[in-house]
């Protein structure tokens, strides 16, 4: 069975986001290895990901267009979205509590940051890995 319009976006939406997350944690964990450690100058690195993630997602959803018809998205389509997102959601809350924790330590801010900003990575890559699963596996 060929895979959905949908799932393929899933594909494409997982790739992007682990292209992106692994260029940033490249190039600040170097920043990081070099002392750097007021959260300013990660921002333009910060902003320079999110344009890669944008590409990339512009990019593979124009492929996936151009070789398959995009259709809506069914019932199926939004149960799966709906399970993976109530079945990762947990992990973004840890990781906020663990920055409020870390806050109450004083732990410096670009710990934080980056933790924070993991765990929504982290949080979205457990969402849409279960999505592919669901799919795979027929929900």
């Amino acid at each position: 069975m060929l895979p959905s319009f949908e799932e393929k976006s899933v594909w494409i939406q997982l790739i992007s986001l682990v292209v992106g997350l692994a260029l940033y944690s490249i190039v600040s964990g170097a920043m990081m290895a070099n002392g750097i450690t007021e959260p300013a100058p990660y921002v333009p690195v910060f902003i320079s990901a999110v344009i890669v993630l944008v590409v990339v997602l512009g990019l593979g959803h124009a492929l996936a267009a151009l070789t398959g018809k995009p259709e809506r998205s069914d019932e199926r389509d939004r149960l799966i979205g709906w399970r993976a997102e109530s079945n990762s959601s947990w992990l973004l809350a840890v990781g906020v509590f663990g920055g409020i924790t870390a806050l109450l330590f004083k732990v410096e801010a670009v710990w934080v940051a980056h933790l924070l900003l993991a765990s929504m990575f982290v949080s979205d890559g457990l969402k849409l890995t279960l999505k592919l699963v669901y799919y795979r596996r027929g929900v």
